[in-house]
């Protein structure tokens, strides 16, 4: 995966994040990993693509989803933090979000999917929140969320 990395102009992340959080960055054109941590957002760069995996329709409830639930593209280099109350101060980045493009359920790309080694215990690569994806993974993901769209 580095050799691709290297001839591309930009590279393709999967964020991990409960539905409920994924629409409420849509909604504000930011995005927020690993629960508002500065280190993740920092791998990114100006134009690097990004889709929302949700494992959970809310954060802290039980309800699957597992869905791909959003997908867009980095707007610039800057990472910006937000006071949200007392405790809670997340960084985030800005995001154009891609939004003529539909939710679409994980469970018939796992054979495809080539990030995903284990195809029995699929979920477990999703655990560290942010995943870094090749481009044929992005485009397979991208083709079925944004059907007719380049």
């Amino acid at each position: 995966m580095e050799n691709e990395n290297q001839t591309n102009r930009h590279r393709n992340w999967i964020i991990v994040a409960s539905r409920d959080h994924v629409l409420n960055g849509v909604r504000e054109g930011i995005a927020q990993a690993s629960h508002g941590k500065q280190t993740p957002l920092r791998r990114m760069k100006k134009d690097d693509h990004i889709i929302y995996y949700s494992p959970k329709m809310v954060y802290g409830e039980n309800e699957k989803c597992q869905r791909f639930t959003a997908i867009g593209k980095i707007k610039d280099n800057d990472i910006f933090q937000v006071k949200l109350n007392e405790t809670f101060s997340p960084f985030r980045r800005r995001v154009e979000y891609f939004h003529e493009c539909k939710e679409i359920p994980i469970e018939s790309l796992i054979p495809v999917l080539s990030f995903i080694k284990n195809k029995k215990s699929w979920g477990y690569v999703f655990r560290l929140g942010l995943i870094q994806i090749p481009s044929n993974d992005f485009l397979t993901i991208s083709s079925e969320m944004c059907p007719g769209k380049e």
